[in-house]
């Protein structure tokens, strides 16, 4: 399950300060791309050991999930940055 932010903000509530939140979710997309083809580029070596039912629901879960991402509509990715007490300064994000 990924969690919402409003899921995030509660359960940070009192104990993190957020200094930056990020929704990299059209990166996801691209990132599940490139695993379903290594994973693909690579079977040969592993699927003695995996077998035919595992290329399958691999293949199904990283092509569903990427289209997921794509639509952007259901799943959000977030790269969350977190402090305990605050950054000092305030925080600067690397993008």
């Amino acid at each position: 399950m990924l969690p919402s932010v409003a899921q995030l903000a509660k359960a940070a509530e009192g104990l993190f300060i957020f200094e930056d939140l990020q929704n990299i979710g059209s990166d996801y997309d691209k990132t599940l791309m490139a695993w379903h083809e290594n994973f693909n580029d690579n079977w040969n070596e592993i699927k003695d050991k995996y077998g035919e039912r595992f290329y399958r629901i691999r293949n199904y879960f990283l092509l569903s999930s990427a289209r997921s991402f794509r639509a952007r509509s259901t799943n959000q990715l977030w790269q969350i940055v977190m402090s305990e007490t605050g950054a000092l300064g305030g925080y600067l994000p690397f993008r």
